[in-house]
């Protein structure tokens, strides 16, 4: 994470560079007003520096953050030497830190340092979460008396506040900074250079503000099916991109949920909750399967497939690419509805509406057309037939086929399967 950039504070030319910073003499004419500087920098462990590097690059008042090494000796600090087996438990490993370059005149040392504390589990020894070693302990390490002193006050000020949740003694270091070795090109924004993954969050959920904190009411989790999806209280950008890309069109009958780790009072959880996003899947409250990290809109719906309709002929349908058998049970539901839409079974998009609906004796539904940019086309050379396939465009399930020309007065047939459908009210949809 390297960088150059030069501005002017006060008349003052300021040039940072490769997390240092350095006030040239240059002055700019007229001006002879003394700058006072408030550009800090801080090295924080808290476990693997991936997530962290990023969370704390979303503070304002964060200028950079660049992970690295610290406080080990004996050997080169590299990522394949401080991940060694042989050095698991070596007291003179170097720690996976984050050196955070911050102007304490928008965000103060303190508050930093208390977010520090909230974004992870300091009561752990040289453990967060699944990492274990050395390399992941948690530590301070300052490079001013002020911070020192602050870094100490808020440890003391922490601990009641964990010993009150039911922690223990808080594990973290805090020392002077000796030196940081910038770790290798590849851990810098790596979250950013690997799109689908997870964003670790050991937070404990105790927290320095003292307002009252609202309980969650999950008792409408408790019945029937339910998708939960852990977010993060930090920036995560794994669980931005999981809403935008699915969470956020997402119109299904079973209804999805955001929690974070710590508002799962009442819930029967196996998994892991530390990676967000984990999108959890329950029924009457417990847990039936899991998804830890990012996932695709192909992977959500086809984890939300094996959830919802289980050991069926939808699934068989949707996922396998089958059929339904004429005039099953959905297509005499389905035939003579109201006036309305049918949407995809699992996310709730509209796809066909009864206006365009008409019978064409063969035992499915068939319809004139789709709704707009509802569905895509595709080769289908099954069976030794050449045929058009149609596929939901939201969820990528298998609908049926088009047969052109099929339909009343030389239109097209869309020919779909009813058990992937479910049907919407026209006043409801």
């Amino acid at each position: 994470m390297t960088f150059s950039h030069s501005v002017y504070l006060f008349g003052a030319a300021i040039t940072f560079s490769a997390g240092c910073f350095a006030l040239s003499t240059e002055k700019i004419e007229h001006s002879n007003v003394e700058a006072t500087m408030h550009i800090k920098t801080i090295v924080l462990g808290s476990g693997c520096f991936w997530g962290a590097e990023k969370r704390y690059e979303a503070l304002e008042g964060v200028i950079d953050a660049e992970s690295g090494y610290a406080d080990g000796h004996g050997f080169k600090a590299t990522y394949n030497n401080i991940t060694d087996k042989s050095r698991r438990f070596d007291e003179n490993n170097y720690a996976e830190v984050v050196q955070v370059m911050y102007n304490d005149n928008v965000i103060s040392s303190k508050a930093l340092l208390q977010h520090y504390f909230e974004s992870h589990d300091p009561t752990k020894l040289n453990r967060q979460g699944n990492d274990i070693g050395t390399q992941y302990r948690s530590i301070i390490l300052t490079t001013t008396k002020e911070q020192a002193q602050l870094a100490e006050q808020v440890k003391a000020e922490y601990q009641p506040l964990l010993t009150k949740a039911g922690y223990g003694q808080i594990k973290t270091d805090i020392k002077p900074l000796e030196g940081f070795v910038s770790a290798e090109e590849y851990h810098q924004n790596y979250l950013q250079k690997n799109p689908n993954g997870y964003c670790p969050d050991h937070a404990t959920g105790v927290v320095f503000n003292k307002s009252k904190k609202t309980d969650i009411d999950n008792n409408f989790l408790l019945t029937g099916k339910q998708i939960v999806v852990l977010d993060s209280r930090e920036y995560c950008p794994y669980c931005e991109k999981f809403k935008k890309t699915v969470a956020n069109d997402y119109k299904g009958s079973i209804p999805l949920t955001f929690r974070h780790a710590d508002e799962l009072n009442g819930l029967t959880i196996k998994s892991a909750t530390w990676a967000t996003p984990t999108i959890l899947f329950l029924e009457n409250g417990k847990e039936v399967y899991a998804h830890q990290g990012y996932a695709t809109s192909a992977e959500f719906y086809k984890a939300l497939g094996a959830f919802k309709l289980g050991d069926s002929d939808a699934y068989e349908v949707a996922f396998h690419e089958r059929t339904d058998r004429p005039y099953c049970k959905e297509y005499k539901e389905f035939k003579n509805t109201p006036d309305g839409v049918f949407v995809d079974k699992l996310s709730g998009e509209p796809l066909f509406d009864t206006r365009d609906r008409f019978n064409s004796g063969t035992g499915w539904l068939s319809f004139k057309h789709p709704v707009k940019n509802s569905v895509t086309e595709h080769k289908d050379t099954s069976w030794g037939m050449t045929r058009i396939e149609l596929k939901s465009k939201s969820t990528g399930i298998h609908l049926g086929h088009l047969f052109k020309g099929e339909g009343p007065r030389g239109t097209d047939r869309y020919c779909i399967n009813a058990t992937v459908l479910e049907f919407i009210p026209r006043n409801k949809s």
